[in-house]
């Protein structure tokens, strides 16, 4: 998180630094789709098979590429540790999952013969998760365009010509959507979206379940954190009834 980036000798500019450290996962699962079922024998992989991994490349472009590079107006310096940590993450994860889908999971139609039901419902599951993580992660970026407009605004004002305060830092606690009654709605967000994902997969996909496991068990206790912070910043008034990222209980 941005907000608990802090200044070293070993930090990784923030937009390369997440680009790099998210894209080799949807490159390493798109290698291993095209690759493995070459090496086992397969001839074609079903259709529900590319369905997923389209799934999971769309997010991650999104989230590797667009976010960082094109959307985000500024991204808080990476820790080259924590970059690392990132990266290796990525390439399990991809790897696992990617293996399960290229050839070691479902490798004929037969194997999906009768999900339709299931797999219509985590597909519409997914797609409800990432519209809404990208409203939300949207919301944020609204609060340093906004602060940008104002200072802009404030140098015209002033006929001032460069400098200015940096936008990079500002926080505020957005209002809109599930904002209103959690403080990482985009947390939420993403987890219901992978949920979807796991549904698609089934309960035979143990790498879609295990991821996860592996999201909301590392970015819960960031947003408590996160909470705690907003507490000590802003105030309990200003937080008002706020959970931190599941409405009405954490």
């Amino acid at each position: 998180m941005g907000k608990t980036s802090t200044e070293s000798r070993f930090n990784v500019p923030g937009k390369i630094g997440w680009a790099t450290m998210e894209a080799p996962g949807f490159i390493t699962l798109l290698y291993l789709m095209y690759s493995l079922p070459r090496q086992e024998g397969i001839e074609s992989l079903p259709t529900v098979n590319w369905v997923m991994a389209g799934c999971f490349t769309v997010h991650y472009i999104y989230r590797a590429l667009l976010a960082p590079l094109f959307l985000n107006p500024s991204i808080s310096p990476i820790h080259i540790a924590v970059w690392a940590s990132a990266l290796g993450f990525q390439l399990i994860n991809a790897t696992c999952i990617g293996g399960w889908l290229a050839g070691y999971g479902p490798t004929t139609k037969a194997d999906w013969v009768g999900q339709a039901p299931r797999i219509e419902v985590g597909l519409m599951i997914f797609a409800i998760g990432m519209l809404g993580n990208i409203y939300h992660d949207d919301e944020l970026r609204e609060i340093r365009r906004a602060a940008a407009r104002e200072q802009k605004k404030k140098q015209e004002v002033e006929n001032k010509k460069g400098g200015g305060k940096d936008v990079s830092k500002v926080y505020r606690i957005p209002e809109n959507g599930l904002f209103r009654v959690v403080l990482f709605p985009h947390y939420l967000c993403e987890w219901i979206e992978w949920c979807g994902f796991w549904m698609v997969g089934g309960l035979a996909c143990v790498p879609a379940r295990q991821f996860v496991i592996n999201e909301v068990t590392t970015m819960l206790p960031r947003a408590v954190q996160g909470k705690k912070w907003y507490v000590e910043r802003f105030g309990q008034a200003k937080v008002g009834n706020r959970k931190a990222v599941i409405p009405g209980l954490i």
